[in-house]
C-alpha cells in the first residue's frame, strides 16, 4: 500500500478513527493488526519474515536481560555477548540471504572463473521483501539497547511487535530506537486538533514533494539513463543534477508522510532530512541526509569499530568502513558499494584537508562568513554529492563508468530533436516546483518554519493556502493509471 494511493487515502482515516475510538488499553492491538495489514498488502508471506525477525530479536532481549542476573560477572558477559551475537548473525543471515544471495554467488563465480574454475550457483526463486533492510536494523537497535542498559527489555511480544511494524515508518523509516518509538507504545495518546492539524501539514507536504516533484523530474531522469548513448553531454548532467532532487523529494516526501501521519495519532518520529542541500560541507551533508540512518551506522558500527578513540589513522578507516557498509546496505550492487565508498573517501578528504584550507583562507585574506563564501561552499559540496548520485542511480557499476566515459567525450551528436520526457508545459511546472521547494528549504534553514507562519495567518488565508497546495497536487502531480507503479525508491531497500 503506498502513502500515494487511492488504498492508503481510505486505510489512514479510518485507522486513526477506530484508533481514538477504542479504549486506551486495546489502541496499541488495533494498531498492530492494521501495521501488519499494512505490510501484507504487498505480499502475506512478507509478514512470516518481519515476525520471524521480530521474534528472534524479542527473545534475545529477554535472554540478555535474565543474563544480567548471573552471579558471576565472566559468565555474565560471556552469556549477554553470545545472546547478542545470535540476534546479530541470524537476522543478518536471513536479510543476506534474501538480499545479498545472488551478489554474493555472482562474485563468487566470477573470481573462480580468474582461475578457471567453473562454479554452478544454487538457484532460488528468492524476491526480496518490502522494506527489509528496515525493519531488520530497526528490530537490531533494540537487541543493542538492551545489552547496553539503554532500555529494559519488553515482556510483552506483541507491544514488541508494533514497535518493529509500526505502519507509518515500517518500509522505508526513519529507522527509529526502541528508547523512542517502543517507549511510546505504553504512553496514553489523546486525540489534540492542533497536534493532527500539524501532521496533516506535513503529510500534504510530503505529498508534494513525492507527486509534485519528484515523479516528474523522474520522467525526465528515466528518459536520459534509459538512452543516455544517444543523448549529448549536458542531458546527462542535468539528468545527474535532477535525480539528486529526485531522491530528496521521494525519500523526504516519504519521510515527511511517515513523521506526519505519526504525528496524528500521537506518536514523534524522529526527523529524517533537515536541508541537505543546504550543507557547506559532505560531513555535514551527512548530518542532513537519512538521519536515522546514518546515526545508526554511527551508533552501531563506527563506535563499536572504536570512532574516533584510536588514533586519526584508525578514524579514517572506521569512515571508510562504515560509509562502505551503508552503500552495501542500500543494494546488493558494486555501484551502491563505490557509492558508499565515494562518499567516504569526501570524509577523509575533508579532515585532512581542512586545516591546509583555513589556512589558505587565512593566508588570502578571504571573507569566509559572507554569504558568496558559503554558497561556493555549498555549490561545490552538491557537486561532490551529486557526482556520487550518478553510481548510485546507474543500473550497475560498468554502466556509470560508461556513462562517465560518455559525458567526458562530450555525448551524441544530435543532429535532431530529442526528449527529455516531458514537454514545454510539463518543464516549466517542473522548474517552478523546484524553485518552490528551494525557497522552503531555504526559509526552514534560516528559521523561518513554513507551516509555523501559514499557521498563524488568518483563518481564511489560511485554509486558502491549504486548498492551493491541495489543488497543485491534484492537477499537477503524478499519478493515474500510467503512473500507477510510482512507487517511493527506497523501497527496494
Amino acid at each position: 500500500m503506498l502513502f500515494n494511493s487511492l488504498d492508503f487515502l481510505i486505510f489512514f482515516p479510518i485507522v486513526t478513527l477506530v484508533y481514538f475510538v477504542l479504549p486506551h488499553r486495546v489502541r496499541w492491538v488495533w494498531l498492530l493488526i492494521a501495521s501488519y495489514y499494512f505490510y501484507m498488502c504487498w505480499n502475506p508471506r512478507y509478514a512470516l519474515l518481519m515476525a520471524t525477525s521480530t521474534a528472534i530479536t524479542f527473545l534475545s532481549g529477554l535472554l540478555i536481560h535474565r543474563s544480567n542476573q548471573i552471579p558471576d560477572a565472566k559468565r555474565r558477559a560471556w552469556m549477554r555477548r553470545l545472546w547478542v551475537a545470535l540476534s546479530f548473525g541470524s537476522n543478518l543471515a536471513i536479510l543476506f540471504f534474501f538480499k545479498y544471495w545472488d551478489f554474493f554467488w555472482d562474485n563468487l563465480e566470477a573470481l573462480f572463473a580468474l582461475g578457471g574454475v567453473a562454479l554452478h550457483k544454487p538457484v532460488f526463486d528468492v524476491i526480496l521483501p518490502v522494506g527489509i533492510s528496515f525493519y531488520t536494523f530497526q528490530a537490531l537497535s533494540y537487541t543493542m539497547d538492551v545489552y547496553r542498559g539503554e532500555i529494559e527489555a519488553e515482556p510483552n511480544f506483541f507491544r514488541y511487535a508494533l514497535f518493529v511494524s509500526f505502519f507509518p515508518q515500517l518500509v522505508a523509516g526513519p529507522i527509529e530506537r526502541s528508547k523512542n518509538l517502543l517507549l511510546q507504545v505504553h504512553e496514553r495518546h489523546t486525540f489534540d486538533a492542533q497536534r493532527a492539524r500539524d501532521g496533516l501539514l506535513l503529510m500534504l507536504w510530503g505529498l508534494f514533494q513525492k507527486m509534485v516533484v519528484a515523479d516528474r523530474v523522474a520522467i525526465v531522469v528515466d528518459t536520459v539513463f534509459d538512452g543516455y548513448a544517444a543523448m549529448p553531454a549536458w542531458a546527462v548532467v542535468l539528468a545527474v543534477v535532477l535525480f539528486a532532487f529526485q531522491i530528496y523529494c521521494d525519500f523526504g516526501g516519504y519521510s515527511n508522510i511517515a513523521v506526519g501521519a505519526a504525528q496524528v495519532m500521537g506518536f514523534r518520529l524522529m526527523e529524517n532530512f533537515r536541508q541537505p542541500y543546504l550543507s557547506q560541507s559532505c560531513g555535514e551533508f551527512w548530518h542532513r541526509w537519512h538521519i536515522s540512518l546514518s546515526t545508526w551506522f554511527r551508533d552501531y558500527l563506527y563506535i563499536p569499530l572504536g570512532g574516533n578513540r584510536k588514533g586519526t589513522a584508525r578514524k579514517y578507516l572506521n569512515n571508510l568502513i562504515t560509509f562502505t557498509a551503508s552503500g552495501l546496505w542500500h543494494g546488493a550492487s558494486w555501484n551502491y558499494v563505490v557509492w558508499g565508498a565515494l562518499n567516504g573517501v569526501y570524509q577523509v578528504l575533508g579532515s585532512i584537508l581542512r586545516p591546509a584550507r583555513e589556512r589558505l583562507c587565512a593566508a588570502l585574506h578571504l571573507p569566509t562568513r559572507t554569504l558568496v563564501w558559503k554558497a561556493v561552499r555549498i555549490a561545490l559540496t552538491f557537486v561532490l554529492i551529486d557526482f556520487a548520485w550518478l553510481f548510485f542511480r546507474a543500473p550497475s557499476f560498468s554502466a556509470a563508468l560508461d556513462i562517465l566515459s560518455h559525458v567526458s567525450s562530450g555525448g551524441a551528436a544530435v543532429a535532431e530533436g530529442f526528449s527529455l520526457g516531458l514537454n514545454g508545459a510539463e518543464l516549466r511546472v517542473m522548474l517552478l516546483s523546484l524553485l518552490v521547494l528551494f525557497a522552503v528549504d531555504l526559509c526552514n534553514s534560516a528559521g523561518v518554519r513554513v507551516r509555523t507562519y501559514v499557521l498563524r495567518l488568518p483563518v481564511p488565508v489560511r485554509w486558502a493556502c491549504y486548498l492551493a497546495v491541495l489543488y497543485v497536487i491534484l492537477i499537477f502531480g503524478i499519478y493515474g493509471p500510467d503512473f500507477s507503479e510510482s512507487q517511493f525508491i527506497y523501497f527496494q531497500f
